[in-house]
């Protein structure tokens, strides 16, 4: 297994989209005709591909085989039983969301409100990950999502690695939450109370960084039926992910809807976003408040007889130093109320001294307290003592 600072850096440059994806269609079967040989590849929703330099973004690894499996899970049978409150489905509902995947990640801008015609810009987006939810915190009005990637990758000559392991990201779903954490823009978030009529019978997932800083926040409601049970968000704002701030700036937050749908076999997460520009005072430029528009869908598909002993043996050993890590970020919005960053952790690599840490800490090489290295990283990424 490799988690050295060097395979974090590695893996951490490919998130929050767990992992890249070999470009779509380069072993597509022999074309019938001339004609078709000669037309372009299309994606639905897509941009014609046949421009100079527009094709899929993404990296050019591929995972190696694993098996999926289409049984109903014991926690969807679980979610469907009979007589439950509409508090324990829902709560149910979020504890399907654990187990062992394969991720597939894509991202299309299907509007372009810009003249420009970058191919860099308006190809699709597509990565993949085989990952491990773990349930972190189970209470009636709490349930807290680990997310560890465990991937395995084919190598040129035809051999599969080791496995390279590395926390992804949290999710925390709170009933009737007294306040949340969101994201305002231009690296700000603010903690607000929520209103009782707002709360009322309402979840709010908080998404949280590889270092456990806060990503974005919202309020929706579970519904539920035979075949899905499924979440919405309402608009949500977003910091730029690195598959957009790496290539794009002309624009600096995301602001759309998120849905989460549990269903026999896996999962899936929705989104819905706008591309927008905000002002110096963190409002949608009036000027030209957006550049266009993208869906994403992640598909999360379980896995059968998966091995993620690696990724169990990371979690184990780390589990207590990320909760202090936690700790620390809930007490400093619970002082300040708000606080600005000094930008995207993954983009200035400020996270590196936290998963070094906790690198240490897996091969029994940590000294002393953990809390001046938690303190230290907070206070570089711009968090006031």
């Amino acid at each position: 297994m490799k988690t050295t600072t060097t395979l974090l850096l590695c893996l951490a440059a490919m998130l929050p989209t767990a992992g890249q994806a070999a470009p779509p269609a380069a072993s597509a079967a022999p074309a019938a005709s001339a004609a078709s040989a000669a037309s372009p590849l299309r994606y639905t929703f897509s941009w014609p591909l046949d421009r100079d330099g527009l094709k899929p973004r993404g990296g050019t690894t591929r995972g190696a085989a694993v098996a999926i499996d289409t049984t109903p899970s014991p926690a969807w049978q679980a979610l469907q039983a009979a007589g439950l409150s509409p508090q324990e489905r829902d709560r149910r509902a979020i504890l399907a969301m654990a187990g062992s995947y394969r991720v597939t990640f894509d991202f299309l801008e299907v509007a372009s409100y810009t003249a420009a015609d970058d191919p860099v810009k308006l190809g699709p987006y597509q990565s993949w990950g085989t990952e491990k939810v773990y349930v972190d915190r189970n209470e009636p009005g709490l349930v807290s999502l680990v997310h560890i990637l465990e991937m395995r990758m084919v190598e040129k000559d035809g051999k599969v690695s080791e496995p390279f392991v590395t926390k992804h990201w949290r999710q925390d779903w709170r009933y009737e939450p007294l306040a949340i954490v969101e994201y305002l823009g231009r690296d700000r978030w603010q903690r607000r109370p929520v209103p009782a009529a707002a709360r009322r019978g309402a979840w709010v997932q908080t998404v949280y960084q590889v270092d456990e800083s806060p990503r974005y926040a919202s309020l929706g409601r579970w519904q539920h039926n035979a075949s899905f049970s499924t979440w919405i968000s309402g608009d949500t704002r977003r910091p730029l992910p690195r598959r957009e701030w790496s290539v794009r700036k002309d624009y600096d937050t995301l602001i759309g809807t998120n849905r989460h749908t549990v269903h026999p076999t896996g999962w899936t997460q929705e989104e819905n976003n706008l591309k927008a520009r905000l002002d110096a005072e963190r409002q949608p430029d009036a000027g030209f408040p957006y550049v266009g528009r993208e869906l994403g869908m992640a598909r999360y598909e379980r896995l059968k007889e998966p091995d993620f002993a690696a990724a169990d043996r990371y979690y184990a050993a780390t589990r207590t130093f990320w909760h202090e890590v936690l700790a620390a970020w809930d007490a400093a919005f619970v002082k300040h109320g708000t606080l600005t960053l000094k930008g995207p952790v993954d983009k200035l690599g400020l996270f590196v001294p936290l998963f070094e840490r906790a690198g240490e800490i897996e091969e029994g090489k940590a000294k002393g307290e953990h809390a001046p290295v938690i303190r230290k990283a907070l206070g570089d990424i711009g968090v006031p003592n």
